[in-house]
């Protein structure tokens, strides 16, 4: 085997695991995710969980939804501990945004649009 050969394999085994969750084309506007995705920036997840349950936003349930993916998954595929895992990261942005009409008078329209969004969960241990 070629040194370049083993160079390429060893770089690929030291690559950090990223354990994260996605959902996507979620009908709720970005901006209003991310006011509930800023709460829980760098927090424990057993704490973010709890905040996000308990807050009054309809965003933070899907925080919440994508946040409790990214936890399974770390323990199921990567048997991490729970209690050690931090929210490293969350990203928001925008998805496909439906155009609709609103008829005003006069004979013209307003434009009404239904945002989507994506949401990135990642989570990482605690060393």
């Amino acid at each position: 085997m070629s040194s370049r050969h083993q160079n390429k394999i060893d770089k690929k085994t030291a690559r950090k695991q990223v354990i994260k969750a996605r959902v996507r084309h979620e009908r709720a506007c970005p901006d209003k995710v991310r006011i509930a995705a800023r709460m829980v920036l760098g927090m424990d997840v057993a704490r973010a969980l709890q905040i996000l349950r308990f807050a009054p936003t309809r965003t933070s349930n899907l925080v919440r939804r994508v946040l409790d993916n990214a936890v399974s998954y770390a323990e199921h595929n990567f048997s991490k501990d729970i209690d050690r895992l931090v929210v490293k990261n969350i990203l928001v942005d925008s998805g496909r945004t439906y155009k609709r009409a609103h008829p005003v008078s006069h004979g013209m329209a307003k434009a009404i649009l239904k945002r989507s969004c994506h949401v990135t969960v990642i989570v990482e241990e605690r060393p």
